[in-house]
């Protein structure tokens, strides 16, 4: 009975572990979803009608480009990301102002870093 629980509470372990185990190859599109609330950026960044719309068009080419991304594997991926995300701030940058800009790349930091791009 005893050996019987060990082994039971080995096989969990093991299949909580390799559960949220991740490879590189295990991504999906979701992971490279990068779409947001526009309502919310715009409270959050201060932004008027015009800055809206343009940063809503922005935000749809940037979202468009890290989707066509999630099919690529290797060393590759983290240059194309570095340039999409270069140039989607290149954009945001011409829009907003300082301020706003200084916290939109905040926040893409963090997005970045907790979808581990």
């Amino acid at each position: 009975m005893n050996m019987k629980k060990i082994v039971m509470t080995l096989v969990a372990l093991m299949a909580v572990t390799f559960s949220f185990a991740e490879t590189k190859s295990d991504r999906t599109e979701k992971d490279f979803d990068m779409s947001c609330d526009m309502r919310r950026l715009s409270v959050l960044l201060d932004l008027d009608e015009w800055q809206m719309e343009a940063v809503e068009a922005i935000q749809t080419c940037f979202n468009n480009e890290m989707q066509s991304l999630a099919s690529v594997r290797g060393p590759q991926l983290r240059h194309l990301v570095h340039q999409a995300v270069r140039k989607d701030a290149q954009q945001m940058h011409r829009v907003l102002n300082d301020e706003q800009f200084d916290t939109y790349m905040f926040l893409l930091g963090t997005t970045l870093h907790n979808k581990h791009l």
